[in-house]
């Protein structure tokens, strides 16, 4: 189940791009400010239903460095990198953080990385490498190393507050409310600091607003908490390349991006990648 609700994230993930483009021209740190909000109400929401206490919150600091760092550090340093850097190839070594996520479980209690969770992992990366680029060449250059510095950290964050979230896996999820309040807030300082107020302008941006805030920028990091911490992480990491793939398949039916071949051939690659790290789940599923 772990497993399922981890990959439920990344289906509401796929929903990012077109919803953020349905909310008109808004400004990152603000959208940000906004969606967290939402997803604060959520969990707040979800944790009285349960008749879930505030004593929830009181939690080591290492817990909230890991939770609010993870959360407020990955949005702000991909802010960042996209400005100054191209966004396809700020994007492509921000979405390392997969594989760092199959890499890096090796050395979690209990895991152990075998060849296949490794080479799934990089057809994976092969796969959304095609969704960022379209099939065009990929060209780095100096002049934006800062970019690429910092879309690396972003990886790097993203990864790193995964995998250390299997420690803390006695923390329940609710716990994430906190963390998606304290991120609204420090979004909101952002906004106030580096960006001019943009309101959503229609009532068609004000609901995509609210629905990145239930699902993409709320749900999902409720649903992965709980996978990356009870789940088969590998699995997980490995399946997450479906993100970009999928998110670019909702705009091509929603009618704002076209078919290609790179999107064929990206959909192979990220399917065969997805599979050959689950090749021990197949495997157990014959037996029965």
């Amino acid at each position: 189940m772990g497993t399922i609700l981890g990959f439920s994230a990344v289906l509401m993930w796929a929903l990012l791009a077109l919803l953020t483009a349905r909310s008109g021209a808004v400004p990152p740190f603000q959208l940000a400010a906004m969606t967290f909000l939402i997803a604060t109400l959520v969990g707040l929401a979800a944790m009285k239903a349960r008749g879930t206490g505030m004593a929830v919150f009181r939690q080591p600091p290492a817990v909230w460095i890991l939770g609010v760092g993870g959360l407020f550090g990955y949005h702000a340093l991909y802010f960042a990198a996209l400005r100054n850097a191209p966004a396809a190839e700020a994007s492509l070594i921000a979405y390392l953080w997969p594989l760092f996520i199959v890499l890096g479980s090796a050395v979690l209690p209990g895991e152990r990385l075998r060849w296949f969770h490794a080479a799934g992992a990089l057809l994976g990366l092969a796969g959304a490498a095609l969704i960022v680029t379209g099939g065009g060449a990929i060209a780095f250059s100096p002049d934006y190393v800062f970019g690429y510095a910092l879309a690396g950290l972003c990886a790097l964050t993203w990864s790193s507050y995964s995998l250390l979230s299997r420690r803390f896996g006695s923390v329940p999820s609710d716990v994430v409310t906190g963390f998606c309040a304290a991120t609204a807030v420090l979004a909101l300082v952002a906004h106030l600091i580096f960006e001019a107020t943009v309101w959503p302008q229609t009532s068609g941006e004000w609901l995509a607003v609210l629905l990145l805030g239930l699902m993409p920028v709320g749900g999902a990091f409720y649903v992965w908490d709980h996978g990356v911490k009870h789940g088969n992480i590998q699995i997980i990491g490995a399946s997450s390349y479906a993100a970009p793939l999928l998110s670019t398949l909702v705009l091509v039916a929603a009618g704002e991006a076209a078919m290609t071949g790179a999107i064929v051939a990206a959909a192979v690659l990220i399917t065969l990648g997805a599979c050959l790290a689950a090749l021990p789940l197949f495997r157990r599923l014959l037996r029965h």
